[in-house]
């Protein structure tokens, strides 16, 4: 069976002044999730949005899933903050958490998805005794922080070997990439495992979103084909 792959779009790159709107325009042209990069300018070196975005989409009518990816530090106050502004997914650092089981653990109990995220130079070893108890692992294809950047290419390997041990412990954990996503490696990127791709300046610096996301499922639609 093909995998079902997730286009979730990164408010990082919407307009601001219209967030709204721009959301919904996105979802309307075909998009699956809603992406929130959340930044402390502690654990990156850059500011963005806190949980009252998440609750004013909420309450603007998005009904999509709301994927929230913490690059904060410490993760576990704001875990049951934006549970509460309603959040269906959220991932974390395991370098931001003093216990990773622990944050976990409470994502779980918030009644959220839980995801963790590994940086380019963070070890699938992290995953060890991690994996069971996800929904989701996050692989960052470039460095966190900012978006626009180009996809890093040893993320590939990467990404083959987390689905290898997601599948030799039969598990369907979902693998999410983040990080220079576009219609010409996405192709690429599903084929070396990735099931949810996070893009943000590819779709949001396009006039057309749904063109770009129907020319993305295109690609997508070519893996496994005879």
């Amino acid at each position: 069976m093909k995998p079902s792959y997730l286009i979730a779009p990164s408010i990082l790159s919407a307009n601001f002044a219209a967030l709204g709107d721009d959301v919904k325009k996105v979802l309307e042209a075909g998009a699956d999730v809603v992406h929130v990069d959340v930044m402390d300018n502690h654990y990156v070196p850059n500011l963005t949005f806190g949980p009252i975005v998440c609750k004013a989409l909420r309450d603007f009518g998005v009904t999509a899933p709301l994927d929230v990816h913490l690059m904060v530090e410490p993760v576990d106050e704001l875990i049951s903050a934006f549970t509460d502004a309603g959040a269906d997914y959220i991932s974390f650092h395991p370098e931001a958490s003093k216990h990773v089981d622990r944050s976990i653990q409470l994502i779980i109990d918030s009644g959220c998805k839980p995801g963790l995220v590994l940086n380019p130079a963070t070890p699938l070893s992290t995953l060890d005794y991690t994996l069971e108890n996800l929904h989701h692992v996050l692989l960052m294809s470039v460095n966190p922080g900012f978006g626009g950047q180009a996809f890093i290419p040893s993320t590939l390997e990467k990404l083959r070997q987390t689905k290898q041990m997601i599948t030799e412990r039969g598990l369907n954990t979902r693998i999410e990439i983040d990080g220079g996503v576009k219609v010409d490696n996405i192709r690429q990127i599903a084929e070396a495992g990735a099931d949810m791709f996070v893009a943000g300046s590819a779709i949001f610096n396009q006039p057309d979103y749904s063109k770009v996301i129907a020319e993305m499922r295109q690609q997508l639609a070519l893996i496994n084909q005879i």
